[in-house]
């Protein structure tokens, strides 16, 4: 096998845990990019492929992390992560750690992580990296790698206790959601809510929000059966889809392009968090997207219509 095939194989593992480590696929993709240009300049072949790679993936985005973490101190309102739609890397006797690890609410308290930590807990929790392999790629020893584990764990499980969902319970909660969205049916919105349900949007500054985070279930169920009907009326279509391992939806507006990505945090049976990415950076990615200022425009104009 050459360099190429090498790499090539490794490539969905390698996207994953820069993935992970950065919440953003631009930036994940350019730290793969990154790491194949080093592979490819190294003369000595690495006694394992996998080991050299992901060591070198992780590095870049350690890096790329650090100087990222000033910009979004910076960003214009709520920042989200990029969303995923599909993972590249699959193992099935980690499918459970995979789809956790990626989902909108396991990447955001990541960022409460130092980069160092954030990596040393991807490289073991997520993808089970051993202890020698991970101080390889971060340039710790093993025991201060297993500080950094210790703390990052005890940072996650304090954000976020771990509840198991059944895929299916979870999947039959967010088709009822969809379809009361459809309606405007502000009664069954509120039933599939938790009293404390947060409502996101990541404009970025560069598009219109859906809203600025709104907290409550009747807030929340008002404010989503009131925006997603007008929105029907300019023909504004979703499909329901998986969002970063969770339920979620592709909004388009009627000329087909993506207008936002719509994800949905389920715990305990009701529906914990509903994020909307529309910056338009955070979507180009999976196709054309719409001028998400022309639909709020007409959005408008739909709403003085029918007062």
């Amino acid at each position: 096998m050459n360099k190429v095939e090498e790499f090539e194989e490794l490539r969905p593992l390698l996207f994953s845990i820069a993935y992970r480590i950065l919440g953003s696929v631009s930036e994940a993709e350019d730290a793969v990019q990154e790491t194949w240009l080093r592979f490819d300049r190294s003369t000595t072949p690495p006694t394992s492929a996998k080991a050299f790679l992901s060591a070198t993936v992780t590095r870049v985005s350690i890096d790329v992390l650090r100087s990222a973490r000033v910009r979004r101190e910076e960003y214009v309102g709520s920042w989200l992560p990029e969303p995923l739609l599909s993972d590249p890397y699959q193992d099935p006797e980690r499918s459970a750690e995979l789809a956790d690890s990626v989902s909108m609410a396991a990447l955001l308290l990541l960022e409460r992580l130092s980069p160092l930590e954030r990596s040393v807990f991807v490289l073991r929790e997520v993808f089970a990296f051993g202890f020698d392999e991970i101080a390889s790629a971060v340039g710790r020893s093993e025991a201060a790698c297993r500080q950094l584990l210790v703390r990052a764990r005890r940072h996650m499980e304090a954000g976020r206790p771990r509840f198991e969902v059944d895929r299916q319970e979870r999947q039959e909660l967010a088709a009822r959601f969809f379809d009361a969205l459809r309606d405007g049916d502000v009664g069954a919105l509120r039933n599939l809510l938790a009293a404390d349900v947060q409502l996101v949007g990541d404009g970025g500054g560069r598009a219109p929000r859906l809203a600025r985070a709104v907290s409550g279930a009747e807030n929340v169920a008002r404010l989503l059966a009131a925006v997603f009907p007008l929105m029907a009326r300019i023909d504004v279509t979703f499909e329901p889809h998986e969002v970063n391992g969770q339920p979620g939806a592709i909004f388009r507006a009627r000329d087909g392009k993506i207008l936002h990505i719509l994800a949905l945090d389920v715990l305990e049976g009701r529906i914990q968090a509903i994020r909307s990415v529309i910056n338009p950076d955070k979507l180009g990615h999976l196709g054309p997207v719409a001028d998400a200022w022309a639909v709020d425009r007409e959005v408008r104009q739909a709403r003085r219509q029918m007062n």
